[in-house]
């Protein structure tokens, strides 16, 4: 066998060992949509504090993000990879035995958000350092895409648990996720030779939040648009997916027709739409142009939000077709903007500009399900067909107006020009 094809095959082993180990600590991702309105009457909680449940885990994730991801610099990442995997397990173990409150589940949801950041974006370090060959945005895409494999299958496994047994088994049983993740990185991803652990390592304020290197990255322009683009993105993304499932129950009771699928297995479905949405949408901008699709598909996305919030009372199958179109176009610029920032900034600022992407991503995904819940306590709560209808404008404008500003700045440049 020649050296390139030895490399190709290394690099596809890596490609989906990473993919697989992705999956499996997301499969807790959902677990807490899935049980929102289950907890939600147990526990006596307002629509605002049901978010905030939701949005503490992207608190987590922030707090975590750019301190494990700028370290990647310095250390291999399959170590801190695994460090994020156990805190992770610790948070869905907690939620499973001692979560008994609003206070309780804040605490375990914000270990399990602090997981997830010390595993994704490392998770893509471990694959962008390790890779030499091929195109590596399209490697990104794919890791990306697969984001939406992981949370289709936590809605899906989610909701088959709690309909078998009670909430605190779904987070119970999840908990292998991460444990066979860690499983397969430890024993199936070789370490580094130039990035082993020597000695002390000496951390200082700075290694938590590199302002320097920050200011940096938002320096270029393109970093930048990326980086609020992806704030954009990620607000409308994730407060879809924390209340896609109680936005079905709210279908379906008002519907005189049964539902073809459960309110977990509809969300489960649309999930796995947005997984070739996103790599054929990268594809598509490298043609079209980054940029110019992310416009588009912003666009189109908050169109989608408005007509799906708009849709309760009538048809199912119109119902999950607006819902897969709104899903399809919050995907279709995921690959594209993570990878637009990679290729945007120089290999000396990688780490810090991806640790600097998500955290202020997830940012926007720790304000989406806030924002949410609390639009429908103020516009009559979840019973009100019209409080979803300014839930959804609540969240889907914030991509419109990340497009008109980038529209005018552009112009005001060509202008000066």
């Amino acid at each position: 066998m020649t050296l390139p094809n030895v490399r190709h095959m290394k690099t596809q082993n890596i490609i989906i060992r990473m993919l697989g180990a992705q999956v499996l600590t997301l499969l807790g991702f959902a677990s807490y949509a899935v049980t929102l309105n289950t907890m939600q009457r147990e526990w006596n909680l307002s629509n605002f504090q049901s978010g905030f449940i939701a949005s503490i885990f992207f608190l987590g994730y922030m707090g975590v993000v750019s301190f494990a991801t700028v370290l990647t610099d310095r250390l291999d990442a399959r170590r801190i990879y695994l460090v994020g995997v156990s805190i992770e397990f610790v948070g869905l173990i907690g939620l499973a035995l001692f979560a008994n409150g609003f206070y309780s589940a804040l605490f375990f949801m914000f270990m399990v958000g602090a997981g997830v950041a010390g595993a994704y974006m490392p998770g893509l370090k471990i694959i962008t350092d390790r890779v030499k060959t091929g195109e590596l945005t399209r490697y990104i895409s794919f890791y990306t895409a697969f984001f939406g494999v992981g949370v289709g299958l936590s809605y899906l496994i989610s909701g088959l648990i709690l309909q078998i047994l009670n909430w605190h088994y779904v987070f119970g049983i999840i908990a292998l996720g991460p444990v066979l993740a860690g499983c397969i990185v430890f024993f199936c991803v070789q370490p580094l030779a130039d990035k082993k652990w020597h000695g002390e390592i000496n951390l200082q304020w700075g290694d938590f939040f590199p302002w320097s290197r920050w200011k940096l990255v938002l320096r270029n322009k393109d970093s930048s648009t990326y980086i609020f683009g992806y704030v954009a993105h990620s607000l409308e993304l994730f407060a879809s997916r924390s209340w896609l499932v109680a936005f079905f129950i709210i279908c379906a009771s008002y519907s005189a027709e049964p539902f073809f699928l459960s309110g977990t297995e509809s969300a489960s479905l649309i999930n796995f739409f947005g997984v070739p949405a996103s790599i054929l949408g990268n594809e598509i901008a490298i043609r079209l142009g980054r940029k110019k699709w992310i416009y588009i598909v912003m666009s189109v996305s908050a169109i989608f939000g408005v007509f799906l919030s708009l849709s309760i009372g009538h048809a199912w199958w119109l119902i999950m077709a607006l819902a897969i179109g709104h899903s399809i176009f919050i995907m279709a610029d995921s690959a594209t903007l993570t990878a637009g920032l990679v290729t945007s900034t120089s290999d000396q600022l990688k780490g810090a500009a991806m640790g600097l992407h998500s955290m202020l991503g997830f940012g926007g995904g720790f304000l989406g399900p806030s924002i949410f819940g609390f639009i429908l306590d103020l516009a009559g709560g979840q019973k009100q067909a019209h409080a979803w209808v300014w839930a959804y404008i609540s969240i889907v404008v914030w991509g419109c107006i990340f497009v008109i500003y980038q529209l005018l700045n552009k112009n005001r440049s060509s202008e000066r020009s």
